[in-house]
């Protein structure tokens, strides 16, 4: 089983402690990003690009990954203009020459990018792994962050799209790839 960890949208202008779980969120990530450097597992980052004109597009103050989760030198970065990583900017392919299947998703939003990730991903395929409170979001006129973060990993994904899993059963898998 090829593993690789997505780092999805954790940009610097939406990565804040507005965020639900904010602290064990950035903590979770990190670790697992750790994990995977030094056991060899791809770690691939996408940034969400709104368009020119937007707060968050290509070449403004914001855009670029946070800096709690800066690539290192050689980590592929796939910029996308959708919800779906998969549908445009060659991540598809790439994963597919590189004979991934088993992606571990991270980062924001829960129910925004993350959702699209989490459903698309298997739609294509690929065994999806979502540990837990690596992704967040903010409250919406419809739910608390809270709610929407359960709502998504404790239900909505869970057993029908992703394992939804704990960070150490998540490092097990790393180490295990």
């Amino acid at each position: 089983m090829r593993s690789s960890l997505l780092v999805v949208d954790a940009q610097e202008l939406i990565t804040n402690n507005k965020l639900y779980a904010y602290d064990k969120y950035i903590e979770n990530v990190s670790t697992l990003i750790a994990e995977s450097r030094k056991n060899n597992v791809e770690v691939i980052y996408i940034r969400h690009d709104d368009g020119e004109g937007q707060p968050l597009s290509k070449g403004n103050s914001g855009f670029d990954v946070c800096r709690e989760f800066t690539p290192k030198n050689g980590e592929s970065v796939f910029d996308k203009f959708v919800n779906s990583p998969f549908r445009d900017g060659g991540l598809l392919g790439y994963l597919r020459k590189n004979g991934v299947n088993r992606l571990i998703i991270t980062g924001l939003q829960t129910d925004y990018c993350i959702d699209a990730t989490v459903k698309c991903g298997f739609e294509h395929g690929f065994e999806m792994i979502v540990p837990e409170y690596c992704n967040s979001t903010v409250d919406n006129e419809f739910m608390t962050a809270d709610q929407t973060y359960h709502y998504y990993n404790d239900f909505m994904w869970k057993d029908r799209y992703a394992q939804c899993v704990s960070v150490r059963e998540t490092i097990d898998m790393i180490r295990s790839k």
